[in-house]
């Protein structure tokens, strides 16, 4: 599909914009409320965080291999052990499930339910949803590949492969304890990233006080989206006008002169002279005092012939209050006809080690 197909397609559909934060957008990728328990923020012990969230700094490359299980339950435990046995040295493997996962509904994750349609999507069904992921991250690219390999090859008989992307961190380097990198629309980005602080991850994780099962507690909400980049169409308007959509500029400053590492005070410009009111960061983070609570995971994306993108990650202890609140607030921002989200999926990251195998198997 072209470009041109795709905004043509977009046109078609109802007005609004799936969540892309992207353009170093920090507004965006805040951090959830600190929970009343969860893992000991003084440890330096991160071997209670899940694996998708435990590298502070993202790494240089990723694959998100979905699979649809012949037998969820029956067939987990030894698939897991198969793709742990298929982990190259120098990859991590973390697993999610999804809502078709489950069976009875008392061991379900309360708010976990196939990702719905929001307006200006377009999800291909080949692309979204799955019964269980696995997202395998690293510094080598050849580790991933040979990782993606082995699990193809090990998937039979337990589970068929639903689909596969494979990303990548441009420009990838930490700057100020922040894992920065430069997207499609040549934008610096993650500024509002987690840093080195142990804290920030558990403020991601479920607590004892949400009313969860009690397998999932330590354990996260993952959303992911698969976004497409008209880039020609981008590339077409001047650096002044990107930065304009975006609410930054291309290396991270903010528009109205606020220290990169700061927030600014949109209260200060109510009319939005110095950072419109439908830029993509102040639209999705208009309180400086109030980020959305997620915490950002993301890679860029190329399958070739144009389809260029991001694969937008984040993690949350609450779906509502996280990715939901800021998708709604960004519907109708000006970088919408930009975009376009056709695929991902909602997902269960559970806890580290085996105990939530164990209560779901048996």
């Amino acid at each position: 599909m072209s470009e041109v197909d795709v905004v043509r397609r977009r046109n078609l559909m109802a007005s609004g914009v799936a969540v892309a934060l992207a353009g170093g957008g920090a507004a965006a990728y805040g951090l959830a409320g600190r929970g009343s328990t969860g893992p000991d923020a003084s440890s330096g012990d991160f071997s209670d965080i899940p694996a998708q969230l435990r590298g502070l700094l993202p790494e240089r490359h990723a694959a998100l291999i979905a699979l649809d299980m012949e037998r969820p339950r029956g067939g987990l435990r030894e698939f897991v052990k198969r793709v742990r046995a298929a982990t190259e040295p120098g990859a991590s493997v973390g697993f999610a499930l999804g809502a078709t996962f489950f069976g009875p509904k008392d061991s379900l994750p309360r708010q976990l339910k196939a990702m719905p349609h929001f307006a200006g999507d377009l999800l291909e069904p080949e692309m979204s949803h799955g019964d269980l992921l696995v997202h395998i991250a690293g510094d080598r690219a050849a580790a991933i590949r040979r990782t993606v390999e082995g699990i193809r090859s090990t998937a039979s008989p337990h589970g068929n492969v639903r689909w596969h992307i494979d990303g990548s961190r441009p420009a990838n380097r930490v700057e100020g304890g922040k894992g920065l990198t430069r997207n499609p629309f040549h934008f610096t980005e993650g500024f509002g990233n987690p840093g080195t602080e142990r804290e920030t991850l558990d403020r991601a994780l479920i607590t004892t006080d949400q009313d969860e099962p009690q397998w999932a507690v330590g354990g996260s909400y993952q959303v992911v989206r698969i976004i497409r980049f008209a880039t020609d169409l981008w590339d077409k308007d001047s650096v002044r006008e990107q930065e304009r959509i975006i609410g930054r500029r291309r290396d991270g400053g903010w528009l109205d002169g606020t220290p990169v590492d700061e927030r600014p005070n949109y209260a200060a410009d109510p009319t939005g002279r110095l950072t419109p009111l439908d830029s993509h960061v102040r639209l999705a983070a208009p309180d400086r005092r109030s980020p959305p609570p997620i915490v950002r995971r993301s890679y860029s994306y190329d399958r070739g012939n144009g389809d260029t993108g991001i694969i937008f990650s984040c993690f949350q202890r609450d779906l509502t209050q996280g990715f939901e609140a800021a998708q709604k607030r960004l519907e109708g921002e000006s970088m919408a006809k930009y975009l376009l989200t056709t695929g991902g999926g909602y997902f269960f990251v559970p806890p580290p080690g085996d105990g939530w195998m164990d209560a779901l198997t048996h």
